[in-house]
Parts: C-alpha cells; structure tokens; sequence
C-alpha cells in the first residue's frame, strides 16, 4: 500500500508561487535576447535609465561597424574619428523611444554646429515604419537598420541586447565616453555631450 502524498500546505503554496516568477525573471536575465529584435513581439524591454560617464583613461577599444542608412547611404564608423558621435539604439514602436525622440533632434540640432553627429541603429524595422517614425518626429540625422543584430554585437558590454532606447556618446577616437540604458534625459545628455566635446 502505497504512502499518501503530503498535502502542501497553504504557505508552502504561496511559497512556491512566489519562487516561480522569480525564475523566470532570472532566467531571462541571463540569457541573449537580441534575437527578439528581429521578431515581431509587439512588447519591448525598456533600460532603467542608469547614466553612466567613463573616464579618458579607463575608456575601451574604438567601437567599430558599417551599415547602410534607410536612405541608402554607407556608413563606416571610422570615417567619424575625430567628431564626437552620439548612437542611439530604437525602433518605431517602442514606447520610450517615441517620448525621447522630439529630445533627441533638439539636442542634434543644437550640437551640430560643434561638430557633434547623431547616428540611430534600428534594430526592429523595415524602412517604411523607421521612415514614418523619422517624418512623423522631425527626425533629420540618419539611422542604420540592425534586424541581424551585428551592429548591436559590436557594441557588445556597452549595451544590454534587450535594453531599448540605449544612448551612446562616442568621444573623437569613437571610444564610449558616456552611455544612457534606457530612455535619454535631456539634460543628463546635454551634461555628457558638453564634457565630451570640451576634452
């Protein structure tokens, strides 16, 4: 005759229930979501807006890749040395990529004559939504599509694959000097951008 299961009791319930959402919340931490970029989730994982600025001395290697713009232009990181460059990582129907996006084009319209560039890396869209999304907010600095991840790759440790808007500000040897995870503050990367071009 075989034992009876124990019944689990109320708390011990409760105690699993509790355990299992954090589970899950830890594995999805620990694993490479950029495959989602190239999906058609109608959700998004947005940054926690941490700011972070990075001394000369303990900056990395130069980041380095190539694209080709919605309009068709190449685009070649290095041909940037020398100027300060501002990435920005979005796609069109994401929530706070919408909100800082009016931000975004009033910052490069009021740094562009210090020799500041901005560059969006698209890592959704085709080029009609990307392009709809571009008119729709005045948006006039260009963007390269990254549905394959590979730009996202090479900016690998700088930004999360599943944190989107990301903002990085590249000082004039195209090393990461200062990076926002998450939807930008425009004074936070006004503040970031200043100290970048008074170097």
């Amino acid at each position: 005759m075989r034992t009876p299961r124990p019944v689990p009791s109320r708390r011990g319930l409760l105690r699993v229930a509790a355990a299992a959402p954090l589970g899950v919340l830890l594995a999805a931490c620990g694993t490479d979501t950029s495959d989602r970029y190239a999906s058609g989730e109608a959700g998004y994982v947005s940054g926690d807006g941490v700011s972070v600025e990075i001394p000369a001395a303990e900056r990395g290697e130069a980041i380095a890749f190539t694209g080709t713009t919605f309009d068709e232009e190449p685009v070649d990181l290095a041909d940037t040395r020398g100027e300060v460059l501002v990435l920005n990582v979005w796609y069109a129907s994401c929530p706070p990529c919408r909100k800082e996006a009016p931000d975004l084009q009033a910052i490069h319209e009021e740094y562009a004559e210090k020799g500041v560039s901005f560059l969006g890396i698209n890592v959704r869209d085709a080029a009609g939504p990307a392009q709809a999304f571009e008119e729709r907010y005045g948006i006039t600095y260009p963007s390269v599509p990254d549905t394959s991840a590979e730009i996202m790759y090479a900016l690998r440790g700088q930004v999360a694959p599943n944190a989107v808007p990301s903002t990085l500000v590249l000082d004039r040897e195209g090393r990461v000097a200062a990076r926002i995870s998450g939807a930008a503050d425009p004074s936070v990367l006004r503040a970031m951008i200043d100290a970048v071009v008074a170097e």
